[in-house]
């Protein structure tokens, strides 16, 4: 984006870099000048390979922890770190990972001062970036997880409880490496239950006033709208309302601080024909009509799907849907999307009968039902909220509007 010898002010954005999965604009770290590009545009580019050499005005790299685990400031004197001595000792603990490689670039160094994280503490988050680095969406994410191991302390090897290695016998057989979202998969997932308490509630909800208004109208509301209308807009629509009615499931939790949103954006769990899963956000999901939001969730499952979703469309969920069933799971117990305050997971719509209680007295009637399951984080969220949110959830679903028009 920027061309050679052209200057540049922090924040603007200097390549796009596209992958199979998700492109992503990467923007100066602080203001400079394009000093050559060493790839063109459209090429491929093995990861860590130098694209472009940059001159960074009044700035300079940090690198922490050398062999001997010491902190080492390798900055322009004019430059202190924000807190720790040089030569202090980084010894591991069981409680977070110290990364013993740290680089630190100018701008992780700014937020860093400005959040008075000390390298330390810096080396103690698990870094995205190429070979380990830290990342500026590394140390935000840090942050709005309110800082887990700021007072975290170092356990000696030889005291206290150790994990013991069982050395388990996993077997033998076929041998596949993870790829690198499921890497950021398997520690996201891990980090939200270690993080959260996690409880979930369960209710059922008779979605067959639903199902018949859907199955008349679904080809009428192509024809009309261009766009396919599936359960996914209905059900977000459904929770949307919910969350107006108990905004505190919309927030997060900011060391002892509760942030509720003001924006309802609902991601929806989606897998990728590679098997992985990624959760694309329907921004302001509360202020869309059905037609808004049938566009909206087909325009993010058709980019899911062709490998072209962009950063924004992955960020800035407040409440996240798994829909398992669409994999023929009749419910299930999702693990929270952090760092959300709960997830709702929607099972398999199933006929069965059901007793119906009429004035006339109990009968017997062929229902489409569905459990739904909500999984919320019990440091914020309290039993009687969530019983509430789930259980007006259902009844928006089942008090269902036959004679609704679009």
């Amino acid at each position: 984006m920027v061309q050679e010898g052209e200057s540049f002010e922090e924040g603007d954005i200097l390549v796009e870099v596209a992958t199979d999965k998700v492109d992503n604009e990467v923007p100066a770290p602080s203001a400079g000048k394009m000093i050559s590009h060493s790839v063109s545009a459209k090429e491929i580019v093995p990861v860590g390979e130098t694209i472009a050499v940059l001159e960074l005005y009044e700035s300079a790299s940090v690198v922490i922890a050398s062999k001997e685990k010491s902190v080492e400031n390798l900055s322009s004197s004019k430059k202190k770190g924000p807190g720790v001595p040089k030569g202090n000792s980084a010894s591991t603990s069981k409680s977070f990972k110290v990364n013993e490689n740290l680089f630190i670039s100018p701008l992780v160094d700014v937020i860093a001062r400005k959040n008075h994280i000390s390298y330390e503490e810096l080396a103690r988050i698990s870094g995205t970036g190429n070979e380990g680095r830290l990342r500026k969406s590394d140390v935000t994410n840090y942050l709005k997880e309110g800082r887990p191991f700021q007072f975290a302390q170092a356990v000696s090897q030889n005291s206290g409880f150790q994990v013991p290695d069982l050395k388990f016998d996993k077997g033998t057989g076929k041998i596949v490496e993870m790829d690198r979202m499921r890497e950021m998969i398997a520690d996201h997932m891990v980090y939200s239950k270690h993080t959260s308490p996690h409880v979930t509630a369960y209710v059922e909800a008779d979605l067959t006033d639903m199902v018949t208004w859907r199955n008349a109208n679904k080809l009428a509301f192509l024809e009309k709208h261009g766009e396919k209308l599936t359960f996914t807009p209905i059900f977000i629509e459904a929770v949307a309302n919910a969350i107006k009615e108990f905004p505190m499931i919309n927030s997060s939790l900011d060391g002892k601080n509760i942030i509720v949103k003001e924006d309802i954006n609902i991601g929806m769990a989606t897998a990728l024909p590679s098997g992985n899963l990624i959760v694309p956000v329907v921004k302001n999901a509360d202020k869309k009509d059905l037609k808004g939001l049938a566009a909206a969730i087909n325009e993010l499952v058709g980019k899911s799907r062709a490998g072209k979703l962009k950063g924004d469309d992955m960020k800035g969920g407040t409440f996240t849907i798994s829909n398992v069933g669409t994999f023929g799971s009749l419910m299930g117990t999702p693990i929270i999307n952090q760092p959300e305050a709960a997830i709702l997971a929607t099972g398999i719509i199933k006929k069965r009968a059901e007793v119906i209680e009429k004035p006339e007295g109990d009968v017997i009637e062929i229902r489409s039902m569905m459990y739904l399951s909500l999984s919320f984080d019990h440091r914020i969220v309290d039993g009687y909220l969530a019983g509430s949110f789930l259980k007006r959830i259902a009844d928006n679903m089942e008090n269902f509007d036959l004679k609704r028009t679009f």
